[in-house]
């Protein structure tokens, strides 16, 4: 039997080396004894038995070694979970807490933080940041490998922004696409499709799409908005003095390319996975000196890559098609896992859903479509790992969005308040966000504010597409 059939009747991944061992020593055991040739059928219902019952198997000569595993694997392991930190606990759903708990019992955990945006997600809440030693969980960093932010700040006079509005309009429409799948009908070009996509074989297979959908922003809470960012003093480090500045910002990440990676990468992890640690489902962790493991961060850091060039020519076409310049600019990841040292130990910093802050390091955190998005610089707490949160975070599923709000209203609400949606879904309203001034209060010990953003013309997936974020 190959390991496909023996993973079809529930074998462990682990144990399938002991698996074939035991299948070859029956065969030589019943071929010694005259019995004749062991029938597939009566192996695969032995091994069916030895999976469902292996205390039976204790005396079995062929079979011991694999029962003893199989009931070491379904020891229960105990031991004391890590603690961690929460910022803005009154404003945290119970489910991101409850995953953030859970998260904290993975067994190489040595640290973890969960910010005021939090909410629930999958395996790691939004929000969540877990610290892991020689270990790395792709659902830790996300679906959207290094979904990211990326301000630029251009040369244009502010007042345009009211008197050619239609030309910001034609450039984001212009500039970029929206939408699951969707791609330019011209194909990009960025130095990123030069590197090594071989890495691993999904980045390998998955290259040309990439191509395709370089510099497209996707769907869900993906957007890209012209805006007024007002500094209220000179910053050096940007090169820039106090006053006012059209901008453009975007919210996206590596697209189909990145999404495979983790699919790919999360289904291996959970295959290894102990029935010991079967509650932490979604959190398999892929050991960092296993070929899996290596494969999946050179993945993980080439989708980082892969983001950022995708923000690259984003801002590009849309500064190109205005006849702008860009002055200056801040960008960040969220979703994604940096190799750090915390206490003197080095460890994989998982951010998902929360933005880098060590001290000094510029970000940016947004709003909502209708609130200020804030460019931030860390202060470098070491409770929360060098952590802030990456937005506003929701406070209502898209379902739910759906079901409260209609989105020709909200549009003409925000029209009226002079901010103008091009396209977006209902499930993206302001509504459906926590107040961002109330999560910045929470997180004052993280950041300190820069420079705020106001959102002017904004522009995301509105054809219905399911979300990529």
């Amino acid at each position: 039997m190959n390991s496909r059939q023996l993973l079809k009747i529930g074998v462990p991944q682990y144990c399938l080396k002991t698996a074939k061992t035991a299948i070859q020593t029956a065969v030589a055991n019943e071929k010694k004894s005259g019995a004749g040739k062991v029938r597939g059928k009566e192996l695969k219902e032995r091994i069916q038995k030895v999976v469902a019952h292996p205390e039976e198997f204790l005396e079995d000569e062929a079979f011991r070694q694999l029962a003893l595993e199989l009931i070491d694997d379904n020891r229960e392991e105990v031991f004391e979970p890590i603690e961690y930190q929460i910022w803005g606990q009154a404003g945290i759903d119970d489910g991101a807490l409850s995953q953030m708990d859970l998260a904290c019992h993975v067994p190489s955990a040595r640290g973890g933080a969960l910010m005021p945006d939090a909410h629930i997600g999958y395996g790691l809440p939004i929000g969540g940041v877990l610290a892991l030693e020689d270990a790395v969980i792709p659902y830790a960093v996300g679906v959207d490998i290094a979904c990211r932010m990326k301000l630029s700040v251009l040369d244009i006079p502010v007042d345009s922004l009211d008197k050619k509005k239609h030309q910001f309009v034609d450039a984001l429409n212009r500039g970029t696409v929206f939408g699951v799948g969707k791609a330019h009908e011209k194909r990009q070009r960025h130095s990123v499709m030069d590197e090594d996509w071989t890495v691993s074989k999904v980045t390998r297979e998955k290259k040309d799409k990439a191509w395709k959908q370089l510099g497209s922003s996707g769907s869900g809470n993906h957007f890209v908005e012209f805006g007024v960012v007002t500094f209220t003093e000179d910053d050096e480090e940007l090169g820039l003095t106090a006053g006012e500045y059209v901008a453009l910002m975007s919210h996206s990440g590596s697209r189909g390319v990145g999404a495979s990676v983790c699919s790919t990468y999360s289904s291996i992890a959970q295959s290894r996975l102990h029935k010991r640690h079967h509650k932490l489902g979604r959190l398999a962790w892929l050991e960092m000196d296993s070929e899996a493991g290596q494969e999946y961060w050179a993945a993980m850091n080439l989708m980082g890559e892969y983001a950022a060039a995708n923000h690259a020519v984003i801002h590009e076409n849309v500064s190109e098609i205005l006849g702008s310049k860009v002055i200056s600019g801040v960008e960040n990841h969220h979703n994604f896992a940096w190799k750090e040292t915390h206490d003197g130990k080095d460890v994989y910093v998982h951010r998902k859903g929360a933005t880098p802050a060590a001290a000094g390091e510029l970000g940016v955190i947004p709003g909502s479509m209708a609130d200020p998005a804030f460019v931030v610089r860390g202060k470098g707490n070491a409770a929360s790992l060098n952590s802030a949160s990456h937005g506003a975070g929701r406070c209502m599923s898209r379902r739910k969005g759906k079901e409260k709000y209609t989105w020709n209203a909200v549009r003409n609400d925000l029209a009226k308040r002079g901010i103008t949606v091009i396209s977006a879904g209902a499930d993206e309203v302001p509504g459906v966000y926590k107040n961002i001034m109330e999560v910045m209060a929470e997180q004052q010990d993280l950041v300190e504010i820069v420079a705020r953003f106001n959102p002017k013309i904004v522009k995301m997936c509105g054809d219905g597409s399911r979300a990529e974020d």
